[in-house]
């Protein structure tokens, strides 16, 4: 079950907590402060060095700007605990009448603040709509937009603020957009891409298969980018992606907000399943020093201080 290729290369968990995900689904989805906290904490025991959340506002036909506060409160406490943590919010999606810098505005906020290492950057746009009772994808005038310029001011707005960059790679074209930055060779230091896969029931990306991966990375080529793999609406453990990622010496993430199965699990559980997997390749787990060097961020640990 081994590949020499890949034993003891460290492999990057991120735990992804909460989301769409709700308290009715699975209790132990974090929401407060508090429930944030200990979660992360936990997490980055069992093995995650990288924390991504959300906070309760929607990112969807919501007023398209999110609190800072909501994030900072608990980063804040997070990180006199844990200086080393290494985090990443969302965003709202474009709508119109909603500026590019407001809906960006908490991202540079907290950058400015020293909590962040790691910028957002979602390159792209789908349309959303979820099956209606006759399995067809409901008539749906959402999307989650992110126009070219919108892109463009992410990456560029992680560039000034000497931050790495989080990169949602949602459908192929997202990660065109990625890769023309890379073969211009403007990209800012920092970068890893998140190859987001996505059951049947969801109507954006390719379905969580190793033959969906091989396609992704016959796309990056010869680009020794760190990059992992996260299956919405799927168990990224459970369906074998995570594994698939594992052998080709990829990185993993895991969570509630894409969870999706027949379980109730916490997320240090589903951290805790990709350490197992990791250990049958010889994958050493990457603490969040090690994470943070593979990355190549810039501004590692952060700058933040209590006052």
């Amino acid at each position: 079950m081994k590949s020499s290729s890949v034993a003891g290369k460290p492999l990057i968990i991120e735990a992804s907590l909460n989301g769409a995900a709700s308290k009715e689904l699975n209790p132990a989805v974090p929401y407060s402060d508090d429930e944030i906290v200990a979660d992360a904490l936990a997490c980055m025991e069992a093995g995650a060095a990288l924390i991504h959340n959300h906070t309760d506002e929607p990112i969807i036909g919501g007023t398209g700007e999110l609190d800072t506060e909501r994030y900072a409160r608990p980063w804040r406490k997070l990180l006199e605990l844990r200086p080393d943590a290494i985090l990443t919010p969302t965003m709202p999606v474009g709508q119109d009448g909603v500026s590019v810098e407001t809906r960006y505005k908490h991202v540079e906020e907290m950058a400015s603040e020293g909590l962040l290492a790691q910028g957002l950057v979602d390159p792209g746009t789908f349309n959303i709509s979820l099956l209606d009772e006759d399995g067809l994808f409901a008539p749906s005038e959402y999307l989650y937009r992110n126009d070219m310029a919108d892109s463009r001011y992410y990456v560029e707005a992680c560039r000034r603020h000497n931050i790495g960059m989080s990169v949602s790679i949602f459908e192929p074209s997202f990660l065109k957009f990625i890769l023309a930055y890379h073969r211009a060779g403007k990209l800012p230091r920092g970068s890893m891409i998140k190859l987001y896969f996505a059951a049947d029931e969801l109507p954006f990306g390719m379905p969580p298969t190793a033959t969906s991966l091989e396609a992704y990375l016959g796309m990056l080529g010869d680009w020794e980018v760190p990059w992992l793999v996260s299956s919405f609406g799927a168990d990224c453990a459970g369906c074998g992606l995570a594994e698939a990622a594992i052998k080709r010496g990829g990185h993993v993430q895991v969570g509630l907000e894409p969870y999706a199965g027949d379980r109730t699990p916490t997320n240090v559980e589903l951290v805790k399943e990709v350490v197992d997997i990791a250990a049958k390749y010889d994958r050493p787990i990457a603490t969040t020093t090690e994470a943070a060097a593979m990355l190549d961020l810039p501004t590692f640990p952060v700058k933040f201080t209590q006052h």
